[in-house]
């Protein structure tokens, strides 16, 4: 019979060593708990719906625009385009040849003149005096004449006389011709005195220019641009001192404005007297003025590589003004009122057909409207449009079939 070697004590202490290993709590990562894998499926299944709702949510289609804009059927005519100025063709910086102070100025900027209307009027006493001076003069030659008339007048008396005694003998042939040439000498005296009136009138009619040189007149009819000087400045035309002023004012006669454009020379072919021009003037945009090319200057300008042309309107206006910037249009052909009136037009492309009527897609507060017009002429790269259009209206630019009224869409950025 055989027995164990091992004493019980050990055996059961192994045995308790053994069973309290069991009983300790494991703490690695093992298989998480059926809570914790519901709550990681749930988020997951929430991100899906996220991704899902993302790719099927209805989306605003992208379109491209333009703009309805208002034109002038005359641009269909347009050959070339040249910038200038309105230049009154007759116009004078008027002044005087004498040089004195001003005493006198008879208008402002803006007054309208006529010929020979005095402007103004230079200080003019020493003129004055020595017209008067002059005026003595003739007087005073005048008597010369009258005392030299009273001379001759007694010669030919004695020469009568003279001439009467030598028929009866009673004077002797010397005496006779004494009382001659006494006459003789009279004559002369009257014919100097004469002259020394003639010479006297001279210095006065010289006194008299130089007195309407005091008095600047207006050298033709006219409105005056510009008042040069003021009631005591000095007028000096020839010369430049401090202080002085050469002309008094400046004027430009209205009938005689006249467009003066600046034709590149590469274009000059396409410019030739008497061509219809349409000119637009910057201060007034809403008006186009009908005129024709009256003249091309025969140079050029070699620092910008233009020719001057100058355009003459057909009707002028009293709005137009000189020194007005223009802009023309060299047509190449004469225009009617009808063509100047103002239109409305788009580009074709925007324009489609639908339950065949012609319409446009405008876009008002990011939905569209379908807007029915009708075609008339084509300006240029655009065609006349008539319908409940405005200038500045957004429409589709080549809209397609899925586009309908009411559809929301929003603009492409390029």
């Amino acid at each position: 019979m055989s027995e164990s070697n091992t004493p019980p004590s050990v055996s059961t202490k192994a045995e308790s060593a053994s069973g309290l290993k069991q009983l300790q709590i494991n703490r690695s990562p093992g298989i998480p708990s059926k809570k914790t894998n519901w709550g990681k499926w749930l988020a997951i299944g929430f991100a899906l719906l996220v991704i899902i709702g993302f790719f099927l949510r209805p989306r605003t289609p992208e379109v491209q625009v333009t703009s309805v804009v208002t034109t002038f059927p005359s641009q269909q005519y347009a050959q070339l385009t040249a910038s200038g100025y309105v230049v009154a063709q007759r116009r004078a910086a008027v002044a005087s040849k004498a040089t004195g102070r001003l005493v006198l100025l008879n208008v402002r900027e803006g007054s309208q003149v006529k010929k020979g209307d005095v402007l103004a009027r230079l200080d003019s006493s020493d003129v004055q005096a020595a017209m008067a001076q002059a005026q003595a003069g003739i007087r005073q030659a005048e008597a010369g004449v009258a005392q030299a008339n009273v001379e001759l007048t007694n010669a030919e008396s004695e020469l009568r006389r003279s001439q009467g005694l030598k028929a009866q003998g009673f004077v002797s042939p010397q005496a006779l011709d004494t009382a001659m040439n006494r006459v003789n000498a009279a004559k002369a005296s009257v014919k100097a005195a004469q002259s020394a009136v003639a010479v006297a009138q001279s210095q006065l009619k010289v006194q008299q220019v130089n007195q309407d040189f005091t008095e600047i007149r207006a050298p033709f009819d006219g409105v005056v641009l510009v008042k040069n000087a003021n009631v005591g400045d000095i007028i000096t035309p020839f010369s430049s001192a401090a202080g002085s002023q050469g002309a008094v004012v400046t004027m430009a006669d209205m009938s005689t404005l006249e467009v003066e454009a600046d034709v590149s020379e590469s274009n000059l072919a396409k410019a030739k007297t008497g061509q219809p021009v349409e000119i637009i003037l910057d201060a007034l945009p809403d008006t186009r003025f009908r005129g024709s090319i009256v003249g091309i200057v025969p140079t050029v300008d070699r620092a910008k590589a233009t020719v001057m042309t100058k355009i003459r309107f057909e009707k002028l206006d009293a709005r137009i003004l000189p020194e007005m910037s223009a802009k023309v249009t060299i047509l190449s052909q004469a225009v009617t009122d009808a063509e100047q009136k103002p239109v409305l037009a788009v580009n074709p492309k925007a324009i489609v057909e639908r339950a065949g009527k012609k319409v446009i897609f405008r876009i008002k507060d990011e939905k569209l409207e379908a807007i029915e017009v009708s075609t008339g002429r084509k300006i240029g790269d655009s065609v006349e449009i008539i319908g409940a259009l405005q200038s500045g209206d957004k429409c589709v630019l080549e809209p397609n079939e899925r586009l309908q009224a009411g559809t929301k869409v929003s603009i492409a950025t390029k």
